[in-house]
């Protein structure tokens, strides 16, 4: 479970605890405390840590063995901090990984990918690896490094739209999709359309795919070309997603159409069991081509995606895939199902909305 620290030094304001309060409820959130505010946050319910032993978490500049065995004797947790600026200094942060601490806090003075890609590979699994950041491109690309991507984050702010917008980031590496089984009733072969293939900077497997649809509520799970055929070589890192006027799960829980999309912009990769992961389009490529209308039932609702109609196009199922042309009434697909309307991509659950 990644986890978000934030530093406290001087005082905690009213919008600002609100703030707190409201991220903690999603993601777990820890108090870094400066002595004369620490009181305060433990007070408000969090996990704080500060110097000394009087908190949950204790911050330690040196690293005294003993010490650290009577702390965790007393039930605390241990906490390191090592400003990474060489080699030497990730040696350091190994030794100190191996020395039953819980937290290590890597401050990268000048590079920070490289390190904290080593630093990853040799402290994951033995101490909690946590990297300062000071905005949200810092954040999401620490949370991505190496895949694994840090425990967690150190984010010194007192301004709540900062907290709120990477504490979204945190939580979003935690979530799943929910996503469900949905009956197909009929499929329908319509004419020419502009249909558009999204080509991202990465690969994708079996199962692995991107949600779309005729409607936001309902988003069917279009697996990438993966397969081998014997007329064309498989292209992983593709998505033949339908026509330009399809709705597309990005990032935030948002829709877009895909004509709006993009090199350069973020999109979701989903998998059969609802992970997903953001990744980035390398090209996007609209192309006339035949169509196919498909119409399916989840809970009671009609939902309907159009596609390309040719072979290489398959539906993620449960337990495997099935390509648009074998598609036939009764058999299921997945799709995410998340009634109410859309406002600018923004899901608003109250609004009543009719998309046919």
């Amino acid at each position: 479970m990644k986890e978000l620290w934030v530093k406290v030094e001087e005082s905690i304001s009213e919008e600002f605890k609100n703030t707190l309060l409201d991220v903690s409820k999603k993601v777990p959130c820890v108090i870094i405390a400066a002595e004369k505010v620490a009181p305060y946050a433990k007070s408000l319910g969090f996990t704080v840590a500060s110097r000394g032993t009087n908190y949950e978490i204790c911050l330690l500049d040196k690293i005294d063995e003993n010490l650290i065995v009577n702390l965790k004797n007393k039930g605390k947790k241990v906490c390191s901090i090592v400003d990474v600026a060489s080699r030497n200094d990730e040696d350091k942060v190994v030794k100190i990984a191996e020395k039953n601490v819980d937290y290590i806090i890597v401050r990268c003075l000048n590079w920070k990918v490289i390190p904290l890609e080593n630093l990853i590979a040799k402290v994951h699994g033995k101490s909690k690896l946590l990297a300062e950041v000071s905005s949200v491109e810092e954040a999401k690309l620490v949370m991505e490094t190496l895949e694994l991507g840090v425990d967690g984050l150190i984010l010194e702010t007192n301004k709540s739209e900062v907290l709120t917008n990477i504490a979204e980031i945190v939580e979003e590496k935690e979530l799943k999709l929910k996503l469900c089984q949905a009956k197909i009733i009929e499929c329908k072969e319509l004419g020419l359309g502009d249909r558009v293939c999204i080509d991202t900077c990465e690969l994708m497997d079996k199962g692995e795919g991107m949600l779309v649809g005729c409607q936001s509520a309902g988003l069917f799970l279009i697996q990438a070309e993966v397969f081998e055929n014997p007329y064309v070589e498989p292209r992983p890192f593709r998505v033949n997603a339908g026509p330009v006027s399809l709705y597309m799960l990005t990032p935030g829980n948002k829709t877009r159409y895909l004509s709006e999309l993009k090199a350069g912009d973020e999109v979701l990769i989903v998998d059969r069991n609802g992970k997903f992961r953001p990744t980035t389009i390398a090209r996007v490529k609209i192309e006339k081509r035949p169509l196919m209308l498909i119409e399916a039932e989840v809970e009671g609702s009609i939902v309907k995606t159009i596609v390309q109609n040719a072979e290489t196009i398959f539906f993620v199922t449960k337990d495997g895939s099935k390509s648009v042309k074998d598609l036939k009434a009764g058999d299921e697909v997945l799709v995410y199902w998340n009634p109410g309307g859309r406002h600018f991509g923004i899901l608003v659950k109250e609004e009543s909305v009719i998309e046919k």
